[in-house]
């Protein structure tokens, strides 16, 4: 039962729980650290991969032009009516020539639809992209009863930490300066209910210094 609690997945947002095994710069590396454990015969299911410090991604693949997009508006028509085309052929005695004909409708719209959605936008994004979530770290959550044993496991390959949250130590810190815990001495001061004397000294004679 406790088993099938671990490994459901939460539907509502929630943070991740467990202690940090290990921490890793890539995902790959992340990846690999639980394939580790599950050729280990490890409870995966109490593992959970975390990546923080994230960053959205655009990388530029080319530019855009009316040919080109004319070109990807008939390909993608022309595989909605490859789809169209063999649901027709199915049940029309001329097989061939309505197949070939839903190809080529379906990529004359195709390309019609794409050329005027491009030049609906004005020239203002004329090139392609692909967008990624990536992350600075990705850390190796996994439950209590058994971060020790998944630790121990992934010495083999690296990347085992400890402390998840990481916690400030408690505690006071001492200085680095012993002497800094001593203050200075200052300047004695004289008894509560004692009178202060002034020194005398006599007209033109300079009190001696005191040694």
């Amino acid at each position: 039962m406790s088993m099938n609690k671990a490994s459901r997945v939460p539907t509502a947002p929630t943070l991740p729980q467990g202690e940090l095994v290990a921490s890793y710069s890539t995902y790959l590396e992340a990846q690999r650290a639980v394939d580790h454990l599950a050729d280990k015969q490890f409870a995966v299911q109490l593992v959970t991969i975390v990546g923080t410090d994230l960053r959205m991604v655009e990388r530029v693949t080319g530019r855009l032009s009316y040919p080109r997009v004319a070109l990807a508006g008939f390909a993608s028509g022309a595989w909605f009516g490859l789809f169209v085309g063999l649901l027709l052929s199915l049940f029309s005695e001329e097989g061939s020539s309505t197949f070939v004909a839903a190809i080529l409708i379906g990529g004359g719209f195709g390309l019609l639809f794409s050329v005027i959605t491009y030049s609906l936008t004005g020239g203002k994004r004329d090139f392609t992209s692909s967008s990624q979530i990536v992350a600075s770290q990705y850390a190796v959550l996994c439950a209590a009863e058994q971060a020790h044993k998944a630790r121990n496991l992934l010495q083999e390959i690296g990347g085992v930490q400890s402390g998840w949250p990481a916690r400030p130590a408690t505690g006071v810190t001492p200085p680095s300066d012993p002497s800094a815990a001593y203050p200075a001495p200052g300047p004695q001061q004289p008894a509560s209910g004692s009178p202060t004397v002034p020194p005398v000294t006599s007209p033109g004679v300079t009190p001696p210094s005191a040694p």
